[in-house]
């Protein structure tokens, strides 16, 4: 029998986030919480490629000539935006559910965007590379979390970088964003976390150094609810972001 390949896929995750697929653009919707969070996520992401690869953010396309990857796209709520910012950008995902809903809203906004059912495993086979690499709210889903970090690592260029977001696994995020978020507020569907899978900043930090990045930022997000916003803080004790890059060759 032929060997069976490791995988990052969780399919029961995939599953869940396909069942909701036709949620994605409804910011009223069960991906309420993202479309709020998505302007402190973009800000961050939008700013750090522009001190990265010298743009100007205020420019019009900024980020033309630069290739992105959001791996784990969902709908494409970040491809979207990075898009309109210029950039040549795939989306990937596990569902196809999610990936035609990516498309077809895509499409409505006469947006080019290269949307691929398929695997970091997949693409990082396929010899692909990116300027940069967004992985947000991915790693508390998948199956095997070091091998998705590697395989994303290695489709990061030489001079590029990857943002990772995710929850921390604590006392507090069990609190609020599991108990609090799913069953008490209903922001988000129960079983959207599990609290086993969460990943604290150190061990994220030690699969991504193993990976050949070197984390370079760190920011915690943390929820205003007298501004109903996200904001960026120093308490990474529940959802935090990471900026890493790729590690000399020497190094």
């Amino acid at each position: 029998m032929p060997e069976t390949q490791p995988t990052t896929i969780d399919t029961d995750e995939v599953a869940r986030f396909s069942a909701l697929a036709t949620e994605w653009w409804d910011p009223k919707g069960k991906f309420r919480p993202l479309h709020k969070f998505n302007p402190v996520r973009l800000a961050y992401i939008r700013d750090q490629i522009a001190v990265r690869f010298g743009r100007d953010p205020r420019s019009s396309r900024p980020f033309q000539g630069l290739r992105i990857l959001d791996i784990g796209c969902g709908g494409g709520l970040l491809c979207e935006p990075m898009a309109r910012l210029g950039a040549d950008v795939v989306g990937a995902d596990a569902s196809e559910t999610n990936i035609e809903v990516a498309r077809l809203h895509a499409a409505e906004g006469n947006l080019k965007i290269d949307y691929r059912a398929t695997t970091a495993e997949a693409l990082a086979e396929a010899g692909e590379e990116f300027d940069v690499v967004l992985n947000m709210e991915v790693v508390e889903h998948v199956s095997d979390m070091n091998l998705f970090l590697a395989k994303c690592s290695q489709m990061v260029k030489p001079d590029g970088i990857m943002v990772v977001a995710t929850i921390n696994r604590t006392l507090k995020a069990l609190g609020l964003a599991i108990f609090g978020a799913e069953y008490v507020l209903r922001w988000l569907p129960r079983g959207t976390h599990q609290f086993n899978k969460l990943v604290r900043p150190a061990e994220l930090e030690t699969a991504l150094n193993a990976a050949g990045m070197n984390v370079i930022d760190r920011t915690g997000v943390v929820y205003n609810p007298l501004g109903d916003r996200w904001q960026r803080s120093r308490d990474m004790d529940v959802n935090y972001m990471v900026l890493a890059e790729k590690k000399p060759k020497d190094g």
